[in-house]
């Protein structure tokens, strides 16, 4: 296959397609991205992509608002943390460190809408591009070897399954971020410790943990509405009535 072929299957894969029938394919993805969460052994597992999410969270808003992102680390227990460095504190600070935990609900929402959508390769395409682009800034062979796994899942999905699995993958990751999102907030708001988000923002603006973790629920909850407004109005379920 000569560059311009590739260059011509890569364009194919990126450009929106028609919008693909899940059919009853839907349901199970639903249950079991719940699955995935509600089963320990499996969402020790599947936590990681919740974790890549919330430290890329922390890297992409930290740029944003100006701060160097230097690295960030996936350790083994499946928590993790990102570095920007900047002002120690002020606004930058705060919402660079704020971003994590709303980060895989606002991902998760819109992965769901872009099943439905015909725009599953295009969204697929951009995952590539953004966890390639992380690479250099992995900090240990552990999350090195996550990163180059959901770059190996995510790139055969898009090259060789179609719209149809590019589709199906994105509604499935999207129900599984916008689930771990949830039980993410719920264990930090059950036990949460000095280093996580909330106690920093806390130190950080004098504001009270409890009150961060509020904000987290609302952007939270309006991620899930969003996205079951995406599920009901593209039709994902319409075979059930």
């Amino acid at each position: 296959m000569d560059l311009e072929s590739i260059w011509q299957a890569v364009r194919e894969r990126s450009w929106p397609a028609a919008p693909p029938d899940l059919g009853a394919w839907a349901l199970l993805i639903l249950l079991g991205g719940a699955m995935l969460v509600a089963v320990p052994p499996l969402w020790r597992v599947a936590r990681l992509a919740i974790t890549v999410v919330h430290e890329l969270g922390h890297a992409v808003i930290g740029i944003l608002v100006g701060r160097r992102f230097t690295g960030f680390v996936v350790n083994g227990d499946m928590s993790g943390h990102a570095v920007t460095v900047g002002k120690r504190r002020g606004f930058g600070r705060a919402v660079s460190a704020w971003a994590g935990y709303p980060a895989p609900a606002v991902l998760g929402a819109a992965l769901v809408q872009v099943s439905s959508s015909g725009w599953a390769g295009t969204a697929l395409a951009a995952g590539l591009v953004v966890l390639a682009l992380s690479l250099p800034f992995v900090r240990s062979g552990h999350t090195l070897a996550v990163v180059a796994g959901a770059l190996a899942v995510l790139g055969a999905v898009w090259w060789f399954a179609g719209p149809t699995g590019a589709a199906t993958l994105c509604l499935g990751a999207g129900v599984l971020l916008l689930l771990g999102a949830w039980r993410h907030l719920g264990a930090v708001t059950r036990g949460g410790r000095r280093k996580d988000d909330p106690q920093q923002l806390a130190e950080l603006t004098g504001l009270p943990a409890w009150l961060w973790n509020l904000t987290f629920a609302v952007v939270i909850a309006g991620a899930s509405w969003r996205a079951w407004r995406a599920i009901a109005d593209g039709g994902l379920l319409e075979w059930l009535w």
